[in-house]
């Protein structure tokens, strides 16, 4: 296929150390979105009911009580979440200039190692010793929201360094399900292991990520010209780029957009490293803005069944916790066919903005038709289903293709 031509076995290979990478990521994240109707249980006292009120010996029982009630505990997830995802917001920005001053590959294995152990520990450790405080499941929680941000930054600039965007549509819609991949995965381990204990639902994704780390350390290789092999083109790999990415693609004879001038990366640094920008010129690169607020709002969905799906599924249909994780699979089922679909048609239009504003304009039918949905498993899986495809579709693409399309490293002409 045209598609594929230029490609080496290098390709093949950083596409699927980046994908697994990032799915593991993610899988190690789902186990506690997956749990959480379980741990709220171990969390509150749940022994006393109309005819026994006491439990003797007590501390045997409620040893790990930290809450009186299940609302209580709720309250105690649900700020966790949001400590994880502020510290993991503010994570993105430091890993975003970590990335590019340091060795990617050396980020990347750090921040899947050690994010690994922290979620060993918080989920496996404390179990097991016996150790239930609030303060310390929050602290360990906000340093691995810190720790979980140097995924993705580094997977995306590594793929643009070695994917040109003139196919960047169909091969990152196809990498970018690698969230909704590690979802499933996490997924299913937490459902095969949670009867034995929530500490397992933590550890078996911890142990394949640091896993995952260690290959990335010994394995991975950033850039083409670390092997031997030239910068990506515009048609085959060589990152010939302009800044003009945020909608639409320059025609091939294009070669001056909005006062940038395109000059091919080795003209400027040879075999060297780019030079890294600034957070300020980042911003304002064409189509940043606008594409990072539509995503806000579009994550402001998306985590909310990420984190909270199976433990609605548990309490508004009394399914059970394993059968509620099951289920969840579906809507990233969905995402995962959107994001695909939705990269391949931008291609072929060579524009994304489109593409992106058609699904986000669906979504909110299928978010009204889930709302309504009943409690049938066939049936709920299938709007559910809908719902992902219009939502973890346009999320996909924008947190994949079209980062890699802004972030694509270029020069700015500077008149002396």
């Amino acid at each position: 296929m045209k598609v594929f031509r230029g490609y080496t076995h290098h390709h093949l290979v950083v596409f699927t150390l980046t994908f697994c990478s990032y799915a593991l990521f993610h899988a190690t994240r789902k186990a506690f979105s997956n749990i959480k109707s379980t741990i709220e249980d171990e969390w509150t006292t749940s022994f006393h009911n109309s005819t026994v009120q006491t439990t003797k010996p007590n501390y045997v029982w409620n040893y790990h009580h930290m809450f009186e009630n299940g609302d209580d505990a709720e309250i105690f997830l649900g700020a966790l979440d949001t400590a994880f995802l502020s510290s993991y917001a503010i994570g993105l920005f430091i890993s975003g200039i970590v990335g590019d001053r340091l060795n990617m590959r050396l980020v990347l294995s750090f921040g899947m190692c050690s994010s690994a152990i922290t979620v060993f520990i918080f989920g496996t450790v404390t179990e097991w010793i016996g150790l239930y405080n609030k303060y310390f499941y929050m602290g360990f929680w906000i340093l691995n929201g810190l720790l979980q941000s140097t995924g993705w930054p580094t997977v995306v600039a590594i793929m643009g360094n070695w994917f040109g965007r003139s196919s960047r549509g169909l091969i990152l819609g196809v990498w970018s399900s690698c969230a909704s991949v590690g979802n499933i995965i996490g997924a299913i381990l937490c459902a095969s292991v949670l009867d034995y204990g929530y500490e397992y639902a933590f550890f078996v994704p911890a142990a394949t990520l640091f896993a995952g780390g260690i290959v990335n350390f010994f394995g991975l290789v950033t850039r083409p010209t670390e092997v031997g092999l030239p910068e990506t083109t515009e048609e085959e790999g060589c990152t010939t780029v302009d800044v003009h990415v945020y909608s639409q693609l320059p025609s091939e004879d294009s070669s001056d957009v909005g006062g940038a001038e395109i000059i091919p990366i080795n003209t400027l640094h040879g075999s060297k490293r780019p030079e890294a920008i600034s957070i300020f010129k980042a911003i304002m690169l064409p189509g940043v803005i606008p594409y990072s607020l539509a995503y806000a709002c579009l994550k402001l969905v998306n985590y909310s069944f990420f984190f909270w799906l199976p433990f609605y599924l548990t309490q508004a249909f009394k399914w059970k916790a394993s059968v509620a994780d099951d289920i969840s699979i579906w809507y990233d089922v969905g995402g995962i066919v959107g994001g695909i679909l939705g990269g391949i048609i931008s291609d072929h239009l060579r524009t994304r903005s489109p593409i992106v504003v058609v699904m986000l304009i669906l979504a909110i039918p299928s978010l009204f038709l889930y709302s309504h949905s009943p409690a049938n498993l066939t049936t709920n899986a299938g709007l559910m289903s809908v719902a992902g495809f219009f939502i973890g579709g346009p999320a996909n693409l924008i947190s994949a293709a079209i980062s890699a399309d802004l972030g694509t490293k270029y020069s700015f002409w500077q008149p002396s």
